[in-house]
């Protein structure tokens, strides 16, 4: 079901794109386009104990389902919400006597939808899960060899007296599943918890530069315009993130979502030089910037081994030699630099040794702004972490800025009732005052400091994970 709005956007033919939606009047900087609930979603194998299976909140203590002791939701109104969608699936689960993976559940769930309401379209949809595309013909070996595996045990889980459906049908909707799911996020959009299908969601085009952003907010997606949209104007949201050079951009396009990107970024080869900035004084021969490249390759192969391994001492040695080795070669905007920066600053964050990180948080926002969008919702989250660093490394001016700076962009990219934003608006608050008491009486605003951080009021960082933030559209790699 849609939540309302479908008025602002129609169906076109996107030159070399095929389908896309476009705007029917004009839009400015946060205006939410459109808002969709998810025609069918599934929380993540790995997390059904932790979060809520009808509104996807991560959640202490879930109430579980009686019947197959697998669904769990935060009360009772979140299951009788899910009835209706569990239902099949409860006594299916039963039947079969396991639980299949998030895949085949999401599979069975758009086909129990499509049994109760056939395959028109539904009420706000602007195009059918049938007419979605599923790119099952350019599947590589081994997708093609996934996708049989999970038909045979999705005919094992189907239940006889269900509708049936052909072979052909079932492949499709796991070809749906594949190029068009979407990554659902906790409440706080810091952890990709589940996958939904939205329909309306599938027909925005990529573009690398984009001029909408989606964020999954209170058990629905919201389409907001990052800046001017005119009337007739393409809508577009960046499938993937954009912090690589456009050659690598395409390729992982190509690979995940069967397309060429032609975009304006990438045609143009746009930042890429600020991508493989190198330092101009002395300029560094192209066989040292080669070398260099692979030792940070090599590196980041051993940082991401030890972060498995919880080895967090020695992620932060091995970024330390490898930024002293880069300095003399790249750029702050350089792609390997920024990459050792982001994992210091966050890793030495998380061992509280704020003082250091701060300083690299710094450098790696510097780089971030001369490369995203501006009203990119990932450097808003980058600006909001480095923010937070710098006022637990008690640097309050910063730290106050940057948050100032990381609300501005989440109130264009998440809206100002996303809970997120909600917890940016009181550190804001939290620091202006702070910031006021420090130009007053500084040994005043120490003493504070000290009481206030004994009742920690912002919370420490999380654990550092090998999870990258939740990315929009999820893809089985």
């Amino acid at each position: 079901m849609t939540v309302g709005r479908m008025e602002n956007v129609e169906v076109f033919t996107s030159e070399g794109k095929g389908r896309g939606l476009k705007a029917t009047k004009e839009f400015w900087a946060s205006d939410v386009i459109f808002a969709e609930r998810a025609y069918s979603a599934v929380v993540f194998d790995s997390l059904v104990n932790f979060v809520c299976h009808t509104c996807f909140k991560r959640q202490e203590k879930l109430h579980r389902c009686g019947q197959c002791k697998f669904a769990h939701y935060c009360d009772r109104t979140c299951q009788k919400d899910a009835w209706l969608n569990h239902k099949n699936e409860c006594s299916a689960i039963k039947r079969y006597g396991k639980v299949p993976n998030e895949n085949i559940r999401l599979a069975a769930r758009i086909m129990w939808r499509v049994e109760r309401e056939g395959t028109g379209l539904t009420e706000g949809c602007l195009v059918a899960v049938d007419d979605l595309q599923n790119h099952v013909e350019h599947f590589g070996e081994e997708e093609q060899k996934e996708l049989r595996v999970d038909m045979d045990t999705f005919l094992q889980y189907w239940p006889p007296q269900s509708q049936q459906f052909s072979m052909q049908y079932i492949s499709h909707i796991f070809g749906v599943i594949s190029c068009n799911g979407f990554t659902l996020s906790d409440q706080r959009g810091l952890q990709a918890v589940g996958v939904g299908i939205f329909p309306n969601l599938g027909l925005v085009n990529h573009d690398c530069w984009p001029n909408c952003t989606v964020i999954f907010n209170n058990g629905k997606i919201e389409l907001r315009a990052l800046g001017k949209i005119s009337e007739g104007e393409e809508l577009t949201v960046s499938y993937i993130d954009f912090l690589n050079v456009s050659e690598e951009r395409k390729k992982q396009l190509k690979k995940q979502y069967y397309f060429d990107c032609t975009c304006e970024h990438c045609q143009k080869k746009l930042k890429d030089d600020l991508f493989l900035g190198v330092k101009d004084d002395p300029k560094p021969s192209q066989e040292v910037v080669k070398e260099m490249i692979q030792f940070s390759k090599d590196t980041l192969e051993k940082i991401d081994r030890a972060r498995s391994e919880g080895l967090y001492h020695e992620v932060v040695k091995l970024c330390r030699g490898c930024l002293q080795k880069q300095e003399p070669v790249f750029a702050d905007t350089n792609l390997y630099t920024l990459r050792m920066l982001s994992t210091v600053s966050e890793v030495l964050s998380y061992l509280q040794a704020f003082e250091e990180a701060s300083y690299y948080a710094r450098r790696m926002v510097d780089g971030y702004m001369k490369l995203y969008h501006p009203n990119n919702a990932q450097l808003g989250m980058a600006v909001m972490r480095a923010g937070l660093t710098n006022w637990h490394a008690g640097n309050i001016e910063v730290g106050h800025g940057m948050i100032c700076k990381a609300y501005a962009i989440l109130l264009v990219t998440h809206g100002p009732s996303h809970p997120i934003t909600k917890d940016l608006e009181a550190m804001r608050v939290q620091t202006e005052m702070e910031l006021r008491m420090f130009r007053q009486n500084e040994f005043m605003y120490h003493k504070m400091r000290e009481a206030a951080l004994s009742n920690q009021p912002m919370q420490v960082m999380a654990e550092p994970s090998n999870e990258p933030a939740p990315a929009l559209f999820h893809k089985k790699q």
